[in-house]
C-alpha cells in the first residue's frame, strides 16, 4: 500500500518562510534553519553602501552590476533546508547579465562578491551568511561592520567558510582583487 510521503519539519518551515508576509520594508530571510526578519536599514548603513557602490561603479576594473537586496538561494549547513538570503548588495560582471530574468531566489552562481553592512544581528552576518556564502562558491565576501569600525574582505571560500580575510579599521584601503582590482577608499567611512 503506497503511502503518501510526510512532511518534515523543515519542509514546514520553508513553506511558512515561503508565505511569510512582512510589514512594508522589512525583508525576512531564511538563515541555517531559522527565519531572521529586519527593519528598514538606518541612514549610517544606507552610507556605507553608497560609498561601495560609487567606487565599485567608477574604479572596477570588469564593469559590474549591482543588485540591492536580491534574494539568493544558498546551501545550508548539513540537514538543514536552503537558505534564503537576501544580501545587502550582490555584484556580478556585467557582461553576465546575472540578473535578467532571475528568478526571485536565485542560486549564487556567477556571483563575484557580496555586501553585507551589520545591522540588527550582527552575528548573522559575521558567521551565519558567512558560512552560506562560502558553501556557494562566491569569491568575495565583505563585511562592513559598523560596530567594530572596520571592513573585512572574505576570500577563496572552501570547505564551507572562507580561507582568506583581510580586515582593516575604517580609513584604511582594502584592496579588491580581479575582477574589480581595485583599493576601495575607507577614509569616508569614519
Amino acid at each position: 500500500m503506497a503511502h503518501e510521503p510526510m512532511s518534515t519539519q523543515d519542509d514546514t518551515l520553508l513553506e511558512g518562510f515561503l508565505a511569510l508576509e512582512t510589514p512594508h520594508g522589512f525583508r525576512a530571510e531564511l538563515i541555517e534553519g531559522e527565519i531572521a526578519v529586519t527593519p528598514p536599514p538606518d541612514g549610517d548603513h544606507e552610507d556605507y553602501l553608497s560609498l561601495v557602490f560609487e567606487q565599485v561603479l567608477s574604479q572596477s576594473a570588469t564593469a559590474m552590476q549591482i543588485s540591492g537586496h536580491k534574494g539568493l538561494l544558498l546551501p545550508a549547513g548539513e540537514g538543514k533546508p536552503p537558505n534564503h538570503v537576501i544580501p545587502d548588495a550582490t555584484l556580478a560582471p556585467r557582461a553576465l547579465r546575472l540578473f535578467r530574468g532571475a528568478p526571485s531566489w536565485m542560486p549564487g552562481d556567477g556571483v563575484a562578491m557580496v555586501v553585507e553592512v551589520t545591522s540588527t544581528n550582527p552575528r548573522t552576518d559575521r558567521k551565519d551568511k558567512r558560512h552560506g556564502y562560502a558553501r556557494a562558491g562566491i569569491p568575495l565576501y565583505l563585511l562592513v561592520d559598523g560596530d567594530k569600525s572596520a571592513l573585512t574582505l572574505f576570500s577563496e571560500p572552501e570547505n564551507g567558510d572562507y580561507s582568506g580575510s583581510h580586515t582593516q579599521p575604517f580609513g584604511k584601503p582594502v584592496p579588491l582583487p580581479a575582477p574589480f582590482s581595485f583599493d576601495l577608499d575607507t577614509g569616508d567611512f569614519r
